[in-house]
């Protein structure tokens, strides 16, 4: 899929599934496209990738039919417009709670090229761009896809005036952060946790935005499913690294046992 691909999907009311990719290895991304999945998840905020291994990832996960959403490091506007340059077909910017910050990245996403004064006036509403320009900053930035994280409660409380803001096409929880956040870190199954998720998906989709989620380390995969039956319709599954760790884990622990070697 492409960035349009998602949300032509969505909007016809189904999902897309990704997962997030930490590896560099060249043939991961043909492996990975022999799941079936939508989308690919490369983390920069806590994963230490420069930007043109970033670049490489983004290209050729495109090229297999995998939309590249980068996550970049802040919500700094200009890493935004920095990830897109790379091939990103969209951005996801880590905890924000204002609207302001929502507006910022807008800037650098759906209105690139354009910076500076121009950017500010337009950004403000005191300058409005004629048609010409109109029609070309569309057209140029249609495939952007613009993702902000919900990972707080200021956040919860701020949700309608984010989720208004426009150009938004969407959210994705971090249920790590939401879950600390709340004061109840890592209870995924919490009520007060399950309540914000629903609360969270029921804003977004009320807006027809998307509305994403990270299962990560969160408890049994069913825990994923029902998740998702709140109302999320863009699920980040997992990561590649930590299926290889489980996996080789729960085979040497059988394969041990099944020789009689001591398992530690």
């Amino acid at each position: 899929m492409n960035a349009k691909q998602i949300k032509d999907t969505i909007a016809r009311g189904g999902r897309v599934y990704g997962t997030l990719i930490t590896s560099m290895a060249s043939n991961w991304p043909t492996h990975i496209a022999k799941t079936g999945i939508d989308f690919v998840f490369i983390d920069t905020e806590h994963i230490p990738l420069n930007a043109e291994t970033v670049s490489q990832m983004c290209r050729v996960y495109a090229a297999c039919n995998m939309a590249p959403l980068v996550r970049i490091p802040s919500t700094d506007p200009c890493q935004a417009g920095r990830a897109i340059d790379s091939g990103a077909a969209g951005v996801v910017v880590p905890y924000v709670e204002t609207e302001k910050q929502v507006c910022d990245v807008v800037g650098a996403m759906k209105l690139r090229p354009l910076k500076g004064k121009k950017l500010d006036n337009m950004l403000s509403g005191t300058e409005l761009p004629k048609a010409e320009l109109k029609d070309y900053l569309r057209n140029y930035n249609a495939n952007n896809l613009l993702l902000v994280n919900i990972e707080s409660w200021p956040a919860i409380e701020n949700l309608d005036a984010i989720l208004s803001t426009p150009a938004l096409d969407g959210i994705v929880v971090g249920p790590h952060d939401l879950s600390c956040s709340l004061g109840i870190p890592e209870q995924y199954e919490h009520r007060k946790f399950t309540e914000a998720l629903r609360t969270i998906a029921d804003s977004a989709t009320s807006k027809a935005l998307i509305c994403g989620i990270h299962f990560m380390g969160c408890g049994p995969t069913s825990l994923a499913i029902d998740w998702v039956k709140l109302g999320y319709n863009l699920l980040i599954q997992h990561a590649d690294v930590l299926y290889v760790a489980q996996g080789l884990s729960k085979d040497l622990e059988m394969i041990r046992r099944g020789l009689g070697d001591n398992v530690g």
